[in-house]
């Protein structure tokens, strides 16, 4: 398991009867967590004292019951700053348990010792963006959603990256990367986080069972002759961390050499010292 145990201004606290108890900078958020099957005394004084709850409804949805919680605040990850508002589906802007890919095509990054072209695709508020662009990559960060993007932007002023080489582009991820391949653009690193399901902004839809493969064989015509990693990111369940594997390795692999590395990510869990896990990422690198 890939463990996100470098934050200083995020903490799991403790998690019991489908939810968790989370620290984010100076206030505590109850929200729920579908992983969270077990029922352990709930002994912390968060769980009473916290100041968001996102109550999930029976109906579907839910929403979220405030304590004395501003309405944006923000957080850091070593060099990066992220602003934080909690908004519909029990979401805060930020997942941080991807810091352990941060630092993973970070590291790689930094010491290829050459100009890195990186495409960040279903790039939502822009964490993944922000540590490619802080490690000194130019970046095209791609979602569909024009209010995430702005989002993502604050954030990159936020981060004092407000300079840095990154291209904003609101689009279809599938319709950008048709349109970059006929254009003749590649890439050195390619990182995705697709939903589960979704829809983009023509309506057209995503659904990751039957879309991710067909996605990954059309993206690997981005790929640059020299490819330094592509990362994908998945929170639906019923893919497997070997299921990435497989597909990495048999459309970039195949062609690119390299490794192929897939697992589970995973935030530590203060109270208990276990590991909660978040999700599953796939990862090729060269071996170059």
């Amino acid at each position: 398991m890939w463990i996100a145990d470098g934050w200083n201004d995020y903490e799991v606290i403790d998690c019991s009867e489908g939810e968790k108890l989370e620290r984010w900078g100076d206030y505590l958020l109850v929200r729920p967590d579908p992983q969270v099957i077990w029922n352990t005394p709930k002994t912390h004084r968060g769980w009473k004292k916290m100041n968001g709850h996102y109550h999930r409804s029976s109906k579907g949805g839910g929403e979220w019951e405030f304590f004395d919680l501003p309405e944006q605040w923000s957080i850091h990850y070593k060099e990066l700053t992220f602003n934080l508002k909690p908004f519909s589906f029990k979401h805060t802007g930020l997942f941080p348990e991807q810091a352990a890919n941060w630092d993973w095509f970070g590291d790689r990054i930094r010491n290829a010792g050459r100009p890195i072209k990186v495409l960040n695709l279903f790039a939502y508020t822009g964490g993944a963006t922000l540590a490619a662009a802080a490690a000194g990559a130019s970046v095209t960060h791609v979602d569909a959603s024009k209010g995430m993007v702005a989002w993502a932007k604050e954030n990159s002023r936020s981060s004092g990256l407000e300079n840095a080489p990154i291209r904003w582009i609101v689009d279809d991820c599938v319709k950008f990367v048709e349109r970059e391949i006929r254009r003749g653009n590649h890439y050195d690193g390619i990182i995705m986080d697709p939903p589960s399901y979704g829809r983009g902004p023509k309506g057209e839809i995503w659904k990751i069972e039957t879309s991710i493969y067909p996605f990954v064989q059309l993206c690997t015509k981005l790929l640059s002759d020299n490819p330094l990693f592509f990362l994908i990111n998945s929170y639906t369940t019923g893919l497997a961390p070997s299921v990435l594997t497989y597909m990495l390795s048999t459309e970039v692999a195949s062609t690119h050499g390299g490794t192929v590395k897939s697992d589970e990510l995973g935030l530590p869990v203060t109270r208990t010292g276990l590991v909660l896990p978040c999700g599953a990422s796939g990862r090729w690198e060269s071996g170059k």
